[in-house]
């Protein structure tokens, strides 16, 4: 039977997870408490055991405080796992910004943290059979535009020219799965149409007959750290690699079939 350990069961990894055990999967993950049936990320002993067992293992764990914690921990033990797949859940935020330009997996490492640019970097060398996925924007069921425009929290940011890809949690897991078959290697997973995140959020309020947010400066728009930071990077990310190499293609091409799919 295939078995798959996943260290760190959020949204991405959760989606992944269901699918794997709808096709008769086991499958085990990692939370730091361990409830709901997880394996607490501490318990040493029942996640080498694991680990011993697994024919697969993916990590969705970024790193914290400049630390992977799944390699500082288990690291060793991952080396000389038993499996015969092993992967990792990356950010594109490694490539760093390009001014609005295409970047693919051949482009170098400059993104603005390093404890990611660190991690993308040992997971890629940790073994021979590792298969590392750089993500950007990720939206599916409960996260999405749609929910933020919803809430009242969707921003239109004055910005011209600027330029986000993004990828549906279900074309996530359709990018792993495939890479079962394929070969080991950096994948980026990512729609084919970036574009600016104004235009989600206008498409959003067409589609749920909700008035459009005002245009407002960045300085102005009151953003989070993290929401501010989102727009400090402006790229298209390239995703012929893994369409050539694994055979996938996204079930949700752009953002259009993807929110049409949520409503």
């Amino acid at each position: 039977m295939a078995k798959m350990l996943i260290f760190g069961m959020g949204y991405a990894a959760g989606h992944l997870a269901a699918r794997l055990a709808a096709r008769g999967w086991e499958v085990a993950g990692t939370t730091q408490d361990g409830r709901n049936g997880s394996l607490a990320f501490g318990d040493e002993t029942a996640v080498i055991a694991a680990l011993r067992s697994a024919t697969h293992i993916l990590s969705s764990v970024p790193p914290a405080a400049g630390v992977d914690p799944v390699q500082d921990r288990y690291g060793q033990a991952l080396g000389v796992a038993p499996a015969t797949w092993v992967g990792y859940l990356s950010s594109t935020g490694v490539y760093g910004d390009t001014g609005g330009a295409w970047v693919d997996e051949s482009a170098p490492i400059k993104g603005r943290r390093p404890d990611r640019n660190a991690a993308d970097a040992a997971w890629s060398a940790l073994r021979g059979d590792v298969r590392v996925f750089r993500l950007p924007g990720i939206y599916g069921p409960g996260r999405s535009i749609l929910d933020r425009i919803d809430e009242g929290r969707a921003h239109r940011i004055d910005l011209p020219g600027q330029v986000f890809s993004r990828v549906h949690v279900d074309d996530i897991a359709g990018g792993v799965m495939a890479s079962f078959r394929g070969p080991a290697g950096i994948y980026n997973l990512a729609d084919d149409e970036p574009c600016h995140q104004n235009r989600l959020v206008e498409w959003g309020c067409a589609m749920l007959d909700a008035p459009l947010p005002p245009l407002l400066p960045l300085d102005e728009a009151g953003l989070s750290p993290a929401a501010r930071a989102f727009y400090a990077e402006n790229r298209r990310v390239a995703n012929g690699k893994a369409k050539r190499l694994l055979g996938w293609s996204p079930r949700y091409p752009t953002f259009r079939e993807g929110l049409a799919s949520l409503v």
